[in-house]
């Protein structure tokens, strides 16, 4: 931990010495686990074990006016306690919802209490200045029996109605003025990969290139077939195809 901030001040220095520094921002994706404290929103709270790191990481980001990034997923706190978080609350379908004590903010789903729950934890670390963005987020089509709510349907749902309010160009209870800016995880099932169901179930195509479910956005993957023989143009295939598919989720947010 302590290594993180030296190499992203390095890589900053050296985009700076380019003259490239307004071109490419700098910045590292963060596991929601670093909040002690999330809800309500307005209590949100870096672990105290970790304040040593992350302050130092917050000053950076006001220096450099890069964004603060977090990964985030209803989907965990919707497992762990299904009989009382409401599906509709994850997944931004209307509900009743909850109100913040604290700010007597209202809020219609579990996304954005979380990103203002990290601005309410940077804020007590005396920073206004800068903003969260989500590095990834995202919901299963599949899990394990214990992973409740983990169905192609809730996949559709979730990503869907995120899309929309993307599109919409929403922003926050506790910030209204700056658009929420998300990263989907993930593009592709990644079939290989350990741990539970779900971890191999979270893409918007499977290793073939046929959609999980459809979501609206456009164009489709042809299936791949990668040979010993022609490993560089499969590879070049798939990164040509992933650059499409990111282009058009990019132009479906504009």
């Amino acid at each position: 931990m302590m290594n993180l901030l030296p190499a992203m001040q390095s890589v900053y220095n050296a985009l700076v010495n380019l003259g490239l520094s307004q071109q490419v921002t700098v910045t590292t994706a963060h596991s929601f686990n670093i909040l002690s404290s999330s809800f309500p929103p307005s209590s949100g709270a870096f672990r105290q074990d970790l304040i040593p790191y992350i302050q130092p990481l917050l000053n950076f980001h006001a220096q450099t006016k890069s964004p603060f990034l977090i990964n985030a997923y209803p989907f965990f706190a919707y497992k762990d306690n299904p009989d009382k978080i409401p599906l509709s609350y994850v997944l931004f379908q209307p509900n009743s919802g909850s109100i913040d004590p604290g700010t007597n903010l209202h809020y219609d789903n579990m996304l954005y209490a979380q990103i203002d729950a990290v601005y309410f934890a940077i804020k007590a670390l005396g920073h206004t200045d800068i903003v969260v963005r989500i590095s990834e987020t995202g919901w299963p089509s599949k899990g394990d029996p214990d992973e409740i709510g983990a169905t192609p349907e809730n996949a559709e749902i979730y990503n869907s109605n995120l899309l929309k309010r993307i599109q919409q160009k929403q922003a926050t209870p506790a910030n209204p003025s700056v658009p929420i800016d998300i990263f989907v995880f993930a593009l592709f099932n990644e079939d290989l990969k350990p741990g539970p169901a779900s971890e191999r179930n979270y893409g918007l195509y499977y290793p073939d290139g046929s959609p999980v479910y459809n979501i609206g956005l456009q164009g489709y993957l042809p299936e791949m077939v990668i040979e010993s023989k022609s490993n560089v143009l499969s590879i070049n295939f798939l990164i040509y195809s992933i650059t499409c598919l990111v282009l058009c989720w990019e132009l479906s947010r504009l």
